[in-house]
């Protein structure tokens, strides 16, 4: 049995790079159960900003990580989704002010 976990998880480097990367992609899970629990509650499909803050964490965690690794591929995808994470966020901003506007007239 030894010999197999050896075989199975011993090219693996458990540093401290290796625990950040675990926190940026328990981050960037957590946004899932929390998408699904809003949605099952309201009974329907639903995306809370919860979930953009979320990925913005465990993005930005993981893009840390992606760098102090040296993988290039890893780090530009990270990159690109916190673009598309923030974006979001103004999105959802811009809108909730237009509706903070028209219900103060």
């Amino acid at each position: 049995m030894n010999e197999l976990a050896s075989r199975l998880f011993g090219h693996f480097n458990l540093d401290f790079w290796a625990f950040v990367g675990f926190a940026g992609q328990a981050l960037f899970t957590a946004r899932f159960f929390v998408q699904w629990l809003a949605s099952e509650r309201k009974k329907e499909s639903v995306m809370p900003v919860a979930f953009w803050y979320f990925s913005i964490l465990g993005g930005s965690i993981s893009l840390i990580y992606a760098i102090a690794i040296g993988s290039l591929p890893f780090s530009l995808g990270q990159a690109t989704g916190l673009i598309i994470y923030a974006r979001n966020l103004q999105l959802i901003r811009r809108k909730a002010a237009g509706l903070e506007q028209i219900t103060a007239d």
